[in-house]
């Protein structure tokens, strides 16, 4: 047994020196106690590498197919009132959606930015007293109601039973309500009083649209957009100015959740219009995202670039109706950001680094300095005894 200890101890990289043959100096106390705050320092900024979590970014090629995006938006008009301000979405594909209102709100504003009224929309149209039969007579006691499209209809058992019904059958059939005073339905709701109360004040519309995963766009007009000789047109009323001033401030646009780290560049954007009419129109890049937090939660949103761009409209009859357009596109590569900690033996490694390195240099400044002072201390004996 005493061989093997013998043959274990031969192998010691670390020969101990008999603490007689030790010399101990201040100069060798002072870089010790400065590698050790050196040591200490290092330490801490290692330790708090490691607790903190790290984000790996990387780039790969989007292949999903068939997802939706949603578009969450927030946007006010200070100078077009609610009643006229319609939202319409269309894409590469053919799909189009006019007039939304489902997951829609609107504010109603004043000149100086106060609230009037709050309203979602797509909840349904006021009720009718003695609204007018197709008949000509008026709803009798137990009588179904069945109001007049007024030559919009599509078949004879179609009925518009408020003001609401008739615009979409006009605008099914791509004509333009110049008049809404000669239909009964909205004459009894008072549809055109509502808009000429609402003359002169703002709108802010904000909610969230849910379309295809493709190239499109969507755009903030006034009137009801509609169809006619293959031309997309909107509905601008007869009693309503020609020139509409589309100033706008987008309080939010984001495409899909937040995550953290993001930054939406059109958030807080002001635009003020300066030209009689026209069109602004932005155009966005959208980069699909996908964020993993450090619990391996899993969020998909985008990130999005944009430039803009003004087109001034002429004043008198166009094809184009003044309105603000988003034109989105998507990249096919995918970001990818990775939340994790700094591995425990990453973490280690650096520490058996910090120290070693920082000793290993210390006894080689502490050996220059004690050599040193004792050549000094040398020199100086010898020319003592000269």
């Amino acid at each position: 047994m005493d061989k093997v200890f013998g043959k274990v101890r031969s192998l010691d990289a670390y020969p101990k020196v008999n603490e007689d043959f030790y010399s101990r100096t201040l100069s060798g106390g002072v870089i010790t106690l400065v590698s050790s705050i050196v040591i200490l320092l290092l330490f801490f900024s290692e330790l708090r590498l490691y607790v903190h979590k790290a984000t790996e970014t990387t780039l790969i090629v989007d292949t999903s197919r068939g997802e939706t995006l949603r578009i969450n938006f927030d946007v006010t008009f200070p100078a077009i009132p609610c009643s006229l301000l319609s939202l319409d979405a269309m894409d590469i594909s053919g799909e189009q959606h006019r007039d939304i209102r489902h997951d829609i709100f609107k504010k109603r504003i004043d000149s100086h930015g106060n609230i009037i009224d709050v309203r979602q929309e797509g909840i349904g149209a006021p009720q009718i007293e003695k609204p007018l039969q197709r008949h000509g007579g008026r709803l009798e006691q137990n009588e179904k109601y069945c109001g007049s499209c007024f030559g919009a209809e599509m078949s004879d058992d179609e009925c518009c039973n408020s003001c609401e019904e008739v615009r979409e059958a006009y605008r099914k059939k791509g004509w333009g309500m110049t008049n809404p005073d000669l239909i009964d339905q909205c004459k009894r709701e008072g549809f055109v009083q509502k808009i000429k109360d609402e003359e002169g004040e703002g709108c802010n519309i904000h909610g969230s649209l849910d379309v295809s995963k493709v190239a499109g766009t969507f755009h903030f007009t006034p009137g009801k957009s509609f169809h006619q000789s293959s031309i997309h047109l909107h509905e601008l009323l007869a009693f309503q100015s020609d020139i509409y001033n589309i100033s706008h401030k987008i309080n939010k646009l984001a495409f899909g959740e937040y995550f953290p780290g993001v930054v939406n560049p059109l958030d807080g954007v002001q635009w003020v219009q300066e030209a009689p009419n026209g069109i602004y129109q932005y155009f966005i890049k959208v980069v699909p995202t996908i964020y993993t937090d450090i619990r391996g939660r899993t969020i998909r949103s985008n990130q999005f670039s944009v430039t803009e761009h003004f087109k001034s409209l002429e004043i008198g009859p166009s094809q184009l109706s003044p309105g603000v357009h988003f034109f989105y596109d998507l990249s096919p590569i995918k970001v990818t950001f990775t939340e994790g900690h700094t591995s425990f033996l990453h973490f280690v490694t650096h520490l058996c680094a910090i120290i070693g390195g920082i000793f290993t240099v210390a006894g080689i400044v502490d050996s220059f300095v004690y050599h040193g002072r004792r050549a000094i201390k040398k020199k100086a004996e010898i020319s003592k005894f000269r």
